[in-house]
């Protein structure tokens, strides 16, 4: 971690992250600070501030006098709301620091209503839904996306998923009654291995921007998209993992003992606020399992970019390339 104490506005460097991302503890600080879900209330005009203030600073051109600490904060409410390579303002319900109150809605809302065909279909197609606009909002580089290819990803991680929970929960029946209020979680793993590399389909093919470590674009990257994707879906299953597998427990516990049966309106509001605690902590822990800025090793590169580099660098190849690894 950078300590605000010894930084300077002379030599700091807004383009990386404030704390250390060689430790799974800087990274979480960070994430932290991404992932807030009080960002989700600031006002265009303190985003579009905070985006004068970061632009006017990586061009050396900020008038106004800051302190190290402030344009830090200011740095952080940027990156909560402006896509990191494409500089462009995200849509709300699609920033990383929507995730805990957008899917404690969610994750609630099928933990809640799991036994009905029909609230499982609704819910399985609001979360769908909601993935496919959080993914597409935070694909890596600046890969564009067709119509095509968005419904495409729409309708098949939908499908995946509705299909999963309604399967699972005819053998579910079969079990004890615990046993159903895991289905949602199953369902969720089947949509994310379906979403996601469907919404980022166009990195898998065509691959996603690679960097020296001074920041030089040497190419486009297959190998580096297919890691990437895979650590994303990783992070998702990790994120959502906490919530939807404790949750049942406790919810199961307070059924037992009659609850819900003398106020079952408790129901869903207990689900909400059991599955938000779990997510406060869990969606920037589970962020913070890789770094943003992804390496790969150049041997792990294809082979017709390796040889690309090497014609432009001749004998000056690196032997790490990084890249955004996207969320």
């Amino acid at each position: 971690m950078s300590n605000s104490k010894q930084e300077n506005l002379q030599t700091l460097n807004i383009n990386e992250p404030r704390y250390d991302q060689g430790t799974y503890s800087g990274r979480a600080k960070h994430f932290f600070m991404v992932t807030n879900p009080l960002n989700v209330l600031q006002s265009a005009s303190t985003l579009e501030r905070a985006r004068q203030i970061i632009t006017a600073f990586r061009k050396g051109e900020l008038k106004e006098p800051i302190t190290v600490n402030e344009l830090w904060r200011q740095k952080y409410i940027y990156d909560s709301a402006f896509h990191p390579d494409t500089g462009e303002k995200q849509f709300v319900i699609g920033r990383m620091s929507a995730q805990v109150p957008m899917n404690m809605i969610i994750t609630g809302g099928m933990m809640t209503f799991y036994q009905s065909n029909p609230a499982v279909i609704f819910w399985q197609w609001i979360n769908q839904t909601f993935n496919a606009l959080v993914n597409y909002t935070n694909r890596s580089g600046d890969a564009a996306i067709s119509a095509k290819q968005l419904g495409t990803s729409y309708v098949l991680a939908t499908t995946g998923a509705v299909g999963t929970a309604m399967t699972l929960n005819q053998y579910a029946k079969r079990l004890p009654p615990i046993a159903g209020r895991f289905v949602p979680f199953i369902a969720v793993i089947a949509a994310n291995a379906i979403n996601i590399p469907c919404m980022r389909m166009q990195e898998i093919t065509e691959g996603t921007p690679v960097f020296d470590s001074e920041g030089n674009r040497l190419g486009q990257s297959t190998a580096a998209a297919r890691s990437g994707i895979a650590q994303v879906i990783f992070s998702r299953v990790v994120m959502a993992a906490p919530g939807m597998m404790l949750t049942p427990f406790v919810i199961q516990h307070l059924d037992n003992k009659g609850i819900f049966k003398r106020r079952p309106w408790l129901n869903l509001p207990i689900q909400l606020g059991v599955v938000g605690f779990f997510l406060i902590f869990a969606t920037p822990l589970a962020c913070a399992a890789f770094k943003q800025k992804a390496e790969i090793s150049f041997n792990s590169l294809e082979s017709s970019l390796q040889e690309d580099i090497r014609k432009n660098r001749g004998d000056n190849v690196p032997k790490s390339l990084f890249y955004n690894k996207g969320l």
